[in-house]
Protein backbone atom coordinates (compact mmCIF):
# COMPACT_ATOMS: atom_id res chain seq x y z
CA UNK A 1 0.00 0.00 0.00
CA UNK A 2 1.43 3.78 -1.27
CA UNK A 3 1.13 6.29 1.52
CA UNK A 4 2.45 9.68 1.60
CA UNK A 5 3.43 11.58 4.44
CA UNK A 6 2.84 14.76 5.35
CA UNK A 7 4.32 16.25 8.99
CA UNK A 8 2.89 19.53 10.45
CA UNK A 9 4.11 21.43 13.61
CA UNK A 10 1.13 22.15 16.36
CA UNK A 11 1.82 23.32 19.98
CA UNK A 12 3.24 21.79 22.70
CA UNK A 13 5.38 19.28 20.66
CA UNK A 14 3.02 17.70 19.61
CA UNK A 15 2.47 17.27 15.37
CA UNK A 16 -0.11 16.50 12.81
CA UNK A 17 0.77 13.68 10.34
CA UNK A 18 -1.27 13.42 7.40
CA UNK A 19 -1.46 10.23 5.43
CA UNK A 20 -2.89 9.85 1.69
CA UNK A 21 -3.91 6.40 0.41
CA UNK A 22 -4.26 6.43 -3.29
CA UNK A 23 -7.82 5.43 -4.71
CA UNK A 24 -6.02 1.79 -6.39
CA UNK A 25 -5.04 1.16 -2.99
CA UNK A 26 -8.27 1.42 -1.18
CA UNK A 27 -9.77 0.24 -3.70
CA UNK A 28 -8.08 -3.09 -3.65
CA UNK A 29 -8.04 -3.21 0.13
CA UNK A 30 -12.00 -3.34 0.10
CA UNK A 31 -11.96 -5.43 -2.84
CA UNK A 32 -9.72 -8.14 -0.57
CA UNK A 33 -11.86 -7.61 2.59
CA UNK A 34 -15.19 -8.20 0.27
CA UNK A 35 -13.52 -11.94 -0.89
CA UNK A 36 -12.50 -13.04 2.75
CA UNK A 37 -15.66 -12.33 3.49
CA UNK A 38 -17.14 -13.50 0.16
CA UNK A 39 -15.39 -17.55 1.35
CA UNK A 40 -17.02 -17.96 4.46
CA UNK A 41 -20.47 -15.67 4.92
CA UNK A 42 -23.39 -17.35 5.03
CA UNK A 43 -26.93 -15.27 4.14
CA UNK A 44 -30.26 -17.27 4.01
CA UNK A 45 -30.85 -18.24 0.84
CA UNK A 46 -27.40 -18.96 -0.21
CA UNK A 47 -24.56 -21.83 0.51
CA UNK A 48 -21.37 -21.31 2.74
CA UNK A 49 -19.22 -19.21 0.57
CA UNK A 50 -21.92 -18.70 -2.39
CA UNK A 51 -22.96 -15.04 -1.71
CA UNK A 52 -23.08 -12.89 -4.60
CA UNK A 53 -20.73 -10.15 -4.28
CA UNK A 54 -23.56 -7.45 -5.26
CA UNK A 55 -25.57 -8.87 -2.76
CA UNK A 56 -23.27 -8.70 -0.22
CA UNK A 57 -22.67 -4.87 -1.22
CA UNK A 58 -26.40 -4.47 -1.55
CA UNK A 59 -27.52 -5.57 2.12
CA UNK A 60 -24.33 -4.19 4.25
CA UNK A 61 -22.81 -1.61 2.08
CA UNK A 62 -22.48 1.10 4.28
CA UNK A 63 -21.48 -1.11 7.15
CA UNK A 64 -18.69 -3.04 4.87
CA UNK A 65 -16.91 0.44 4.04
CA UNK A 66 -17.10 1.80 7.28
CA UNK A 67 -15.32 -1.71 7.77
CA UNK A 68 -12.56 -1.12 5.05
CA UNK A 69 -12.23 2.51 6.21
CA UNK A 70 -10.84 1.69 10.02
CA UNK A 71 -9.15 -1.50 7.72
CA UNK A 72 -7.08 1.30 5.88
CA UNK A 73 -6.43 3.96 8.79
CA UNK A 74 -5.28 0.93 11.02
CA UNK A 75 -2.70 -0.22 8.53
CA UNK A 76 -1.90 3.02 7.09
CA UNK A 77 -1.06 3.93 10.78
CA UNK A 78 0.84 1.31 11.35
CA UNK A 79 3.11 1.20 7.96
CA UNK A 80 3.63 5.13 8.78
CA UNK A 81 4.75 4.46 12.37
CA UNK A 82 7.47 2.05 10.97
CA UNK A 83 11.17 2.64 12.28
CA UNK A 84 13.10 1.11 9.57
CA UNK A 85 13.51 1.38 6.06
CA UNK A 86 13.99 4.16 3.77
CA UNK A 87 9.75 5.28 4.19
CA UNK A 88 10.72 5.28 8.36
CA UNK A 89 9.67 8.35 9.87
CA UNK A 90 12.61 10.48 11.27
CA UNK A 91 13.76 9.71 15.13
CA UNK A 92 12.02 13.03 16.31
CA UNK A 93 8.84 12.62 14.24
CA UNK A 94 7.70 9.32 15.86
CA UNK A 95 5.91 9.70 18.78
CA UNK A 96 6.50 9.17 22.39
CA UNK A 97 6.26 5.55 23.43
CA UNK A 98 2.91 6.55 25.63
CA UNK A 99 1.55 9.31 23.81
CA UNK A 100 -1.29 7.10 21.91
CA UNK A 101 -2.18 8.89 18.21
CA UNK A 102 -5.14 10.39 17.77
CA UNK A 103 -7.39 9.95 14.46
CA UNK A 104 -9.05 13.49 13.69
CA UNK A 105 -12.04 13.17 11.20
CA UNK A 106 -12.68 9.72 10.57
CA UNK A 107 -12.45 9.24 7.00
CA UNK A 108 -15.22 8.08 4.55
CA UNK A 109 -14.53 5.51 1.92
CA UNK A 110 -14.75 7.42 -1.59
CA UNK A 111 -13.05 5.23 -4.69
CA UNK A 112 -13.32 8.32 -6.44
CA UNK A 113 -10.39 10.03 -4.64
CA UNK A 114 -7.37 8.97 -2.80
CA UNK A 115 -8.33 8.77 0.90
CA UNK A 116 -6.73 11.30 3.24
CA UNK A 117 -7.06 11.59 7.36
CA UNK A 118 -4.99 12.54 10.15
CA UNK A 119 -3.68 11.92 13.32
CA UNK A 120 -2.09 14.25 15.85
CA UNK A 121 0.32 12.91 18.47
CA UNK A 122 3.17 13.88 21.34
CA UNK A 123 6.70 13.80 19.95
CA UNK A 124 10.01 14.56 22.02
CA UNK A 125 10.52 18.07 22.94
CA UNK A 126 12.99 19.77 20.70
CA UNK A 127 14.97 21.81 22.87
CA UNK A 128 18.62 24.25 21.64
CA UNK A 129 21.01 24.40 24.55
CA UNK A 130 21.36 27.83 25.15
CA UNK A 131 24.57 28.60 27.61
CA UNK A 132 26.44 25.77 29.21
CA UNK A 133 29.58 26.93 29.71
CA UNK A 134 30.85 29.45 32.26
CA UNK A 135 27.98 29.20 34.67
CA UNK A 136 28.89 29.45 38.50
CA UNK A 137 26.98 27.23 41.17
CA UNK A 138 27.60 26.41 44.96
CA UNK A 139 26.71 23.30 46.92
CA UNK A 140 26.74 22.84 50.91
CA UNK A 141 29.58 23.13 52.88
CA UNK A 142 29.23 20.11 54.92
CA UNK A 143 31.71 17.62 56.76
CA UNK A 144 30.86 14.37 58.93
CA UNK A 145 31.64 15.07 62.58
CA UNK A 146 32.07 13.38 65.31
CA UNK A 147 28.36 14.25 66.36
CA UNK A 148 27.28 12.20 63.34
CA UNK A 149 29.18 9.34 64.31
CA UNK A 150 27.82 9.35 67.89
CA UNK A 151 24.49 9.36 66.61
CA UNK A 152 24.79 6.54 64.45
CA UNK A 153 26.13 4.59 67.23
CA UNK A 154 23.00 5.45 69.29
CA UNK A 155 20.68 3.96 66.87
CA UNK A 156 22.74 1.07 66.47
CA UNK A 157 22.55 0.80 70.51
CA UNK A 158 18.52 1.31 70.42
CA UNK A 159 18.85 -1.64 67.74
CA UNK A 160 20.33 -3.94 69.70
CA UNK A 161 18.34 -2.73 72.99
CA UNK A 162 17.03 -5.47 74.98
CA UNK A 163 13.23 -4.45 75.11
CA UNK A 164 11.35 -5.93 78.96
CA UNK A 165 8.49 -5.16 81.13
CA UNK A 166 8.84 -2.55 83.31
CA UNK A 167 7.03 -2.96 87.06
CA UNK A 168 3.24 -1.84 86.43
CA UNK A 169 4.16 0.84 89.39
CA UNK A 170 6.46 2.75 87.12
CA UNK A 171 5.38 6.13 85.08
CA UNK A 172 5.73 5.93 80.98
CA UNK A 173 8.98 7.91 80.66
CA UNK A 174 10.39 9.09 77.25
CA UNK A 175 12.15 6.17 75.82
CA UNK A 176 9.78 3.49 76.78
CA UNK A 177 8.29 1.78 74.13
CA UNK A 178 4.27 2.32 74.70
CA UNK A 179 1.25 0.38 73.93
CA UNK A 180 -1.76 2.22 73.26
CA UNK A 181 -5.37 2.22 72.44
CA UNK A 182 -6.90 5.46 71.17
CA UNK A 183 -10.24 7.19 69.66
CA UNK A 184 -11.46 10.72 69.58
CA UNK A 185 -13.95 11.81 71.82
CA UNK A 186 -16.99 14.63 71.03
CA UNK A 187 -17.88 17.16 73.14
CA UNK A 188 -19.71 15.27 75.16
CA UNK A 189 -16.69 12.91 75.75
CA UNK A 190 -18.48 10.20 73.65
CA UNK A 191 -16.11 7.86 71.40
CA UNK A 192 -16.90 8.77 67.86
CA UNK A 193 -17.82 6.24 65.49
CA UNK A 194 -14.62 5.11 63.59
CA UNK A 195 -12.00 6.55 65.22
CA UNK A 196 -10.56 4.02 67.41
CA UNK A 197 -6.81 2.47 67.13
CA UNK A 198 -6.03 -0.44 69.37
CA UNK A 199 -2.58 -1.91 70.41
CA UNK A 200 -0.56 0.81 68.67
CA UNK A 201 3.02 0.82 69.46
CA UNK A 202 6.08 3.78 69.14
CA UNK A 203 8.73 4.75 71.64
CA UNK A 204 7.20 7.67 73.85
CA UNK A 205 9.26 10.81 72.94
CA UNK A 206 9.70 9.84 69.28
CA UNK A 207 6.77 11.49 67.99
CA UNK A 208 5.61 8.89 65.90
CA UNK A 209 1.91 8.40 66.76
CA UNK A 210 -0.68 10.76 64.53
CA UNK A 211 -1.90 13.10 67.00
CA UNK A 212 1.49 13.51 68.73
CA UNK A 213 0.41 12.90 72.34
CA UNK A 214 3.80 11.84 73.47
CA UNK A 215 4.01 14.66 76.17
CA UNK A 216 0.35 14.07 77.34
CA UNK A 217 0.66 10.27 78.48
CA UNK A 218 4.38 10.69 79.84
CA UNK A 219 3.59 9.54 83.48
CA UNK A 220 0.79 7.49 83.16
CA UNK A 221 1.05 3.72 84.42
CA UNK A 222 -0.29 0.39 82.54
CA UNK A 223 -3.38 0.13 82.25
CA UNK A 224 -4.54 4.03 82.77
CA UNK A 225 -6.69 6.24 80.91
CA UNK A 226 -6.27 9.90 79.98
CA UNK A 227 -8.84 11.76 78.26
CA UNK A 228 -6.37 14.90 77.16
CA UNK A 229 -7.35 17.95 74.52
CA UNK A 230 -4.94 19.14 72.56
CA UNK A 231 -4.60 22.17 69.89
CA UNK A 232 -2.56 21.77 67.15
CA UNK A 233 -0.82 24.93 65.59
CA UNK A 234 -2.00 26.27 62.21
CA UNK A 235 1.80 24.99 60.41
CA UNK A 236 1.23 22.27 62.34
CA UNK A 237 3.00 19.34 60.18
CA UNK A 238 -0.08 17.26 59.74
CA UNK A 239 -2.09 19.14 57.61
CA UNK A 240 -5.43 17.53 58.23
CA UNK A 241 -4.74 18.28 61.99
CA UNK A 242 -3.59 21.98 61.62
CA UNK A 243 -5.42 24.47 63.22
CA UNK A 244 -7.86 22.37 65.14
CA UNK A 245 -8.65 21.02 68.29
CA UNK A 246 -9.06 17.52 69.02
CA UNK A 247 -9.96 15.75 72.01
CA UNK A 248 -8.73 12.20 72.91
CA UNK A 249 -8.93 8.94 74.74
CA UNK A 250 -5.65 7.31 75.07
CA UNK A 251 -5.48 4.15 77.62
CA UNK A 252 -2.28 2.59 77.74
CA UNK A 253 -2.25 -1.10 78.00
CA UNK A 254 1.45 -2.23 77.62
CA UNK A 255 4.62 -0.36 79.25
CA UNK A 256 8.29 -1.82 78.24
CA UNK A 257 11.58 -0.11 78.95
CA UNK A 258 14.90 -0.76 76.80
CA UNK A 259 17.75 -1.76 78.10
CA UNK A 260 20.71 -0.14 75.83
CA UNK A 261 24.01 -2.01 75.52
CA UNK A 262 27.41 -0.43 76.60
CA UNK A 263 29.59 0.92 74.03
CA UNK A 264 32.06 -1.48 73.51
CA UNK A 265 34.28 -3.75 71.29
CA UNK A 266 31.33 -6.29 72.52
CA UNK A 267 28.73 -4.18 70.61
CA UNK A 268 30.85 -3.83 67.62
CA UNK A 269 31.47 -7.64 67.04
CA UNK A 270 27.71 -7.96 67.66
CA UNK A 271 27.04 -5.55 64.71
CA UNK A 272 29.13 -7.55 62.27
CA UNK A 273 32.01 -9.93 62.92
CA UNK A 274 34.50 -7.89 60.53
CA UNK A 275 34.81 -5.38 63.06
CA UNK A 276 37.18 -6.26 65.71
CA UNK A 277 36.96 -3.23 68.28
CA UNK A 278 34.70 -0.33 68.56
CA UNK A 279 37.04 2.26 66.26
CA UNK A 280 36.36 -1.01 63.19
CA UNK A 281 32.50 0.16 64.20
CA UNK A 282 32.96 3.81 63.47
CA UNK A 283 35.21 3.95 60.96
CA UNK A 284 32.95 2.11 59.18
CA UNK A 285 30.07 4.41 59.99
CA UNK A 286 32.19 7.35 58.61
CA UNK A 287 33.09 5.94 55.41
CA UNK A 288 29.44 5.36 54.93
CA UNK A 289 28.03 8.77 56.01
CA UNK A 290 31.15 10.26 53.59
CA UNK A 291 29.75 8.40 50.58
CA UNK A 292 26.24 9.32 51.48
CA UNK A 293 26.90 12.94 52.23
CA UNK A 294 29.43 12.75 48.80
CA UNK A 295 26.54 11.19 46.21
CA UNK A 296 23.71 14.21 47.64
CA UNK A 297 26.61 16.76 47.22
CA UNK A 298 26.82 15.33 43.75
CA UNK A 299 23.46 15.52 43.03
CA UNK A 300 23.11 18.92 44.26
CA UNK A 301 26.17 20.18 42.21
CA UNK A 302 24.59 18.18 39.31
CA UNK A 303 21.15 19.83 39.72
CA UNK A 304 22.57 23.53 40.23
CA UNK A 305 24.44 23.60 37.02
CA UNK A 306 21.22 22.36 34.93
CA UNK A 307 18.76 24.83 36.72
CA UNK A 308 21.65 26.96 35.36
CA UNK A 309 21.16 26.05 32.19
CA UNK A 310 17.21 25.77 31.88
CA UNK A 311 17.30 29.86 32.43
CA UNK A 312 18.67 29.66 28.65
CA UNK A 313 17.20 27.03 27.49
CA UNK A 314 13.00 27.46 27.13
CA UNK A 315 11.17 23.66 26.89
CA UNK A 316 7.77 23.49 25.72
CA UNK A 317 7.28 19.95 27.39
CA UNK A 318 3.68 18.05 25.88
CA UNK A 319 1.04 16.91 28.56
CA UNK A 320 1.60 12.98 28.04
CA UNK A 321 5.26 13.72 29.40
CA UNK A 322 4.38 15.32 32.87
CA UNK A 323 1.25 12.60 33.09
CA UNK A 324 3.88 9.91 32.61
CA UNK A 325 6.05 11.50 35.06
CA UNK A 326 3.15 12.04 37.79
CA UNK A 327 2.23 8.57 37.32
CA UNK A 328 5.76 7.35 37.91
CA UNK A 329 6.18 8.86 41.25
CA UNK A 330 2.21 7.86 42.05
CA UNK A 331 3.25 4.18 41.97
CA UNK A 332 6.76 5.52 43.67
CA UNK A 333 4.50 6.16 46.47
CA UNK A 334 2.20 3.96 46.55
CA UNK A 335 4.96 1.70 47.33
CA UNK A 336 6.30 3.07 49.75
CA UNK A 337 2.63 2.12 51.42
CA UNK A 338 3.11 -1.00 50.47
CA UNK A 339 0.01 -0.42 48.19
CA UNK A 340 -0.86 -0.47 44.85
CA UNK A 341 -2.24 3.02 42.96
CA UNK A 342 -6.23 2.11 44.10
CA UNK A 343 -5.27 1.06 47.97
CA UNK A 344 -3.33 4.64 48.03
CA UNK A 345 -6.11 6.76 46.81
CA UNK A 346 -8.41 4.89 48.73
CA UNK A 347 -6.16 5.55 51.79
CA UNK A 348 -5.90 9.20 50.99
CA UNK A 349 -9.55 9.77 51.04
CA UNK A 350 -10.27 8.26 54.51
CA UNK A 351 -7.52 10.74 56.01
CA UNK A 352 -9.25 13.68 53.86
CA UNK A 353 -6.69 14.23 51.48
CA UNK A 354 -7.14 14.74 47.38
CA UNK A 355 -5.41 12.70 45.38
CA UNK A 356 -4.98 15.66 42.48
CA UNK A 357 -3.85 18.20 44.75
CA UNK A 358 -1.00 16.22 45.51
CA UNK A 359 -0.40 15.59 41.73
CA UNK A 360 -1.20 19.61 41.30
CA UNK A 361 1.83 19.76 44.04
CA UNK A 362 4.25 17.62 42.40
CA UNK A 363 3.07 19.17 38.87
CA UNK A 364 5.92 21.90 39.15
CA UNK A 365 8.95 19.72 40.16
CA UNK A 366 7.96 16.95 37.75
CA UNK A 367 8.32 19.68 34.42
CA UNK A 368 11.58 20.41 36.07
CA UNK A 369 12.98 16.97 36.39
CA UNK A 370 11.64 16.74 32.67
CA UNK A 371 13.29 19.80 31.42
CA UNK A 372 16.33 18.67 33.00
CA UNK A 373 16.54 14.75 31.60
CA UNK A 374 16.22 17.17 27.83
CA UNK A 375 19.05 19.19 28.88
CA UNK A 376 20.90 15.91 29.43
CA UNK A 377 19.75 14.01 26.48
CA UNK A 378 20.37 16.69 24.34
CA UNK A 379 23.82 17.37 25.54
CA UNK A 380 24.89 13.92 25.31
CA UNK A 381 23.79 14.07 21.41
CA UNK A 382 25.58 17.20 20.92
CA UNK A 383 28.99 15.94 22.63
CA UNK A 384 28.64 13.00 20.85
CA UNK A 385 29.31 11.08 24.50
CA UNK A 386 28.89 7.17 24.43
CA UNK A 387 29.94 4.39 26.27
CA UNK A 388 31.36 0.99 25.08
CA UNK A 389 30.88 -2.41 26.19
CA UNK A 390 34.47 -2.22 28.39
CA UNK A 391 33.35 0.92 29.75
CA UNK A 392 29.83 -0.79 30.96
CA UNK A 393 31.83 -3.80 32.29
CA UNK A 394 33.96 -1.44 34.58
CA UNK A 395 31.06 0.08 35.56
CA UNK A 396 29.74 -3.01 36.66
CA UNK A 397 33.17 -3.92 38.47
CA UNK A 398 32.35 -0.67 40.26
CA UNK A 399 29.17 -1.95 41.32
CA UNK A 400 30.45 -5.11 42.77
CA UNK A 401 32.49 -3.02 44.98
CA UNK A 402 29.84 -1.18 46.47
CA UNK A 403 27.04 -3.29 46.66
CA UNK A 404 26.36 -5.73 49.47
CA UNK A 405 25.00 -8.00 46.99
CA UNK A 406 27.15 -10.50 45.51
CA UNK A 407 29.22 -9.96 42.51
CA UNK A 408 27.46 -13.00 40.61
CA UNK A 409 23.93 -11.28 41.35
CA UNK A 410 24.82 -8.25 40.19
CA UNK A 411 26.64 -9.51 36.99
CA UNK A 412 23.59 -11.92 36.43
CA UNK A 413 21.28 -8.41 36.81
CA UNK A 414 22.92 -6.29 34.55
CA UNK A 415 23.27 -9.80 31.81
CA UNK A 416 20.30 -8.80 29.46
CA UNK A 417 20.81 -5.82 26.64
CA UNK A 418 17.92 -3.75 28.19
CA UNK A 419 19.87 -3.36 31.76
CA UNK A 420 23.45 -3.28 29.60
CA UNK A 421 22.08 -0.15 27.57
CA UNK A 422 20.73 1.37 30.64
CA UNK A 423 24.23 1.04 32.52
CA UNK A 424 25.68 2.71 29.13
CA UNK A 425 23.19 5.62 29.38
CA UNK A 426 24.35 6.04 33.12
CA UNK A 427 28.28 5.79 31.65
CA UNK A 428 27.45 8.96 29.20
CA UNK A 429 26.08 10.93 31.70
CA UNK A 430 28.55 10.22 34.23
CA UNK A 431 31.15 11.52 31.00
CA UNK A 432 28.89 14.48 30.31
CA UNK A 433 28.44 16.00 34.16
CA UNK A 434 32.42 15.72 34.45
CA UNK A 435 32.17 17.68 31.54
CA UNK A 436 30.10 20.41 33.23
CA UNK A 437 32.13 20.29 36.05
CA UNK A 438 35.36 21.29 34.31
CA UNK A 439 33.42 24.20 32.08
CA UNK A 440 31.31 25.59 35.15
CA UNK A 441 32.35 26.86 38.79
CA UNK A 442 31.16 25.23 41.43
CA UNK A 443 31.80 27.37 44.97
CA UNK A 444 31.31 25.93 48.34
CA UNK A 445 28.09 28.03 49.57
CA UNK A 446 25.93 27.87 52.66
CA UNK A 447 27.36 25.36 55.87
CA UNK A 448 24.99 22.82 56.94
CA UNK A 449 25.25 19.90 58.92
CA UNK A 450 25.17 16.34 57.79
CA UNK A 451 21.53 16.26 59.37
CA UNK A 452 20.01 19.32 57.44
CA UNK A 453 22.24 17.72 54.31
CA UNK A 454 20.53 14.47 53.94
CA UNK A 455 16.84 16.01 55.04
CA UNK A 456 16.96 19.06 52.67
CA UNK A 457 14.94 17.92 49.10
CA UNK A 458 15.77 21.03 47.51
Amino acid sequence: MTITKEISRLEKSNVKLTLTVSKDDVKAEYDLMLSEYLKTLQIPGFRKGKVPRDVLVRKFGDTLKQEASARIVEKSVEEAFKTEGENALAKEDRPLPYSQPEVKDEPKLDFDNDLQFSVEYDVLPKIEVGKWEGLETEVPDVAVTDEDINRELETIRDRNAIVQDKDESQEAAKGDVVTVNYCELDDNSQEIENTKRQDFVFTLGSGLNYFHFDDEITGIKKGESKDITKIYPADFEEKELAGQTKKLRVTLTALKEKKLPDLDDDLAQDVDEKFKTLDDLKADIRGRLETTMNNRITTLKNNGLLEKIMETTPAVIPESMIRIELDSRWRNLARRFNTDTNGLYKMLSQNGQAAQGILDEWRPDAEKAIHSRLIVETLMDNLKLEASDDEADKEIEKLTAESPDSADQIRQYYQSDEMKQYLKEDVREQKLFKILWEKNTVKPGKKLNYVELISNNN
